[in-house]
C-alpha cells in the first residue's frame, strides 16, 4: 500500500477525531470532546489559518493528521509554516505517513514562500525525535508558556 497526504475532507470527522484523541492522550491531556470537536471545526474550515492534513492508503482512510498554519517571522521578515500537531495511528506506525505529512509540509511552505516549517516535540519523545531528525535540524530553543492574566 502506499502512503498520499491530502487535505481534510468532511467525511474524515470519525476517523479524525479518533486520531486526535490518540494525539490528546499520548501527551496525557485529559479527554475532552468539546477541544477535539473545536479543533476539528477549526481544521475543517480552516480557521485560525489552519489547515487539516492526513495521511491516507489506498483505501482512502486516514492513517495520521498534521494540522499546520503560518505564522509571521518579524526577525527575517518571512512567513513560516508551524506544524502544531501530528500524529500517527499506531497499527501505522512504520508505514510511512509521519514522513510523508513532513515531506508535504515543506512542500507548502516552499510553494507559499515560506522560510521554515517548524514545530516542538516532548524531549522524551525518541520515536517521533528519530523520523524528525531525519527531515529536521533539533534547535537549542527552549520552549516557555506564561498564563495569561485574569
Amino acid at each position: 500500500m502506499s502512503v498520499t497526504v491530502r487535505i481534510v475532507e468532511p467525511g474524515d470527522q470519525s476517523a479524525w477525531v479518533e486520531l486526535y484523541a490518540g494525539y490528546r492522550a499520548f501527551y496525557r491531556l485529559p479527554d475532552d470532546a468539546l477541544a477535539v470537536a473545536t479543533t476539528w471545526r477549526w481544521v475543517r474550515d480552516g480557521e485560525h489559518g489552519l489547515v487539516g492534513l492526513v495521511a491516507v492508503e489506498d483505501d482512502n482512510v486516514p492513517i495520521a493528521l498534521a494540522n499546520v498554519r503560518w505564522f509571521a517571522r518579524p526577525s527575517s521578515a518571512t512567513m513560516g509554516l508551524y506544524l502544531d500537531d501530528l500524529f500517527t495511528a499506531p497499527e501505522a506506525r512504520g508505514s510511512g505517513a509521519a514522513s510523508a505529512l513532513l515531506k508535504h509540509a515543506a512542500e507548502v511552505a516552499g510553494e507559499g514562500g515560506g522560510s521554515v516549517v517548524r514545530w516542538i516535540t516532548a524531549a522524551d519523545n525518541a520515536a517521533a525525535r528519530s523520523v524528525y531528525d531525519t527531515h529536521a535540524a533539533a534547535t537549542p530553543w527552549v520552549t516557555y508558556d506564561m498564563k495569561p492574566t485574569a
